[in-house]
């Protein structure tokens, strides 16, 4: 889907530049969008090693038990089925402390390998179950306190203070955080009910 979806946006955009006559601009834009791309990806690639690096250290440290510990209260609300010594639960831990620092392409590899072990909790189902959904959530609207990669990026483009967003970076993710899980847990809450009340309707026409 993905694909159909940028390929139409490069056709729309060559066209637009065919009818409106910016085929310089769009030659300009091909030849340089290539080392600019490049230029940007070396720029991130610094500071994603030096962030991926400091995880691991955490990780084989057991320091990533202690963040465990330390998120166990709010997590354990969130997840309340789940064990807190589970390879599930510090993979999630794990990954809620790399969104915080703002490091989502660092989260994303913890990401996954928690949503593996949330899905063998699961049973291998097809349809995923309430903790694989409201990870999913938290993890697409995550809170982030210091965003690292987002200051990068301002950075290389020239800002003079590229952390100066950090209260509007606050408010916002915290805000959708907070919508996010609201909405999960709700539609979770209300999916129990429905499940609950099918298994009442057949038991009684039994």
């Amino acid at each position: 889907m993905l694909n159909y979806i940028w390929s139409a946006l490069v056709a729309v955009a060559v066209l637009c530049a065919v009818v409106f006559g910016n085929t310089r601009e769009l030659s300009d834009a091909v030849v340089n969008s290539g080392a600019a791309a490049v230029e940007l990806l070396l720029t991130m690639a610094g500071v994603m090693c030096l962030w991926s690096g400091i995880m691991r250290i955490a990780q084989e440290s057991g320091f990533t038990r202690i963040l465990a510990r330390i998120f166990a209260p709010l997590l354990g609300l969130l997840f309340p089925g789940l064990d807190k010594n589970s390879e599930a639960f510090g993979s999630i831990t794990m990954n809620v402390s790399a969104n915080l620092l703002g490091l989502g392409n660092t989260a994303t590899p913890f990401g996954l390998k928690a949503m593996r072990e949330l899905s063998l909790i699961n049973g291998g189902s097809d349809t995923a179950g309430d903790a694989m959904i409201v990870f999913v959530v938290m993890n697409t609207a995550s809170m982030q306190l210091l965003p690292t990669m987002l200051g990068t990026l301002r950075q290389s483009k020239g800002s003079k203070a590229p952390f100066e967003i950090l209260v509007p970076v606050w408010i916002s993710s915290a805000c959708a955080l907070a919508v996010a899980l609201v909405i999960a847990l709700g539609l979770n809450r209300i999916r129990r009910g429905r499940v609950t009340w099918d298994l009442r309707c057949r038991r009684l026409r039994r």
